[in-house]
């Protein structure tokens, strides 16, 4: 799999009253793409589905030293991404 184009940026969110950015980068291939993001040093991926709406997926879940993200965190930087996409 080739990536045809990374770029960076930030997106940002808030979470429990206190405004947080992640950064994240996406990646273009063939006819879709995915978008990587740093959540508290764990890779989460999104990638769309057949509807465009994005699912994530834990890059390594058994990652030596890493926390799970809190899901309702994962799922609003989701709901952030489809909002600027759609």
């Amino acid at each position: 799999m080739s990536t045809a184009a990374e770029d960076g940026f930030e997106i940002p969110v808030t979470w429990k009253g206190k405004e947080m950015s992640f950064p994240a980068s996406v990646q273009s291939f063939g006819y879709t793409h995915r978008i990587l993001v740093d959540v508290e040093g764990v890779e989460i991926q999104l990638e769309p589905d057949e509807e465009r709406n994005y699912r994530a997926i834990i890059v390594n879940p058994d990652q030596p030293g890493a926390n799970q993200p809190d899901t309702a965190l994962v799922a609003l930087i989701v709901q952030v991404v489809e909002s600027i996409v759609k």
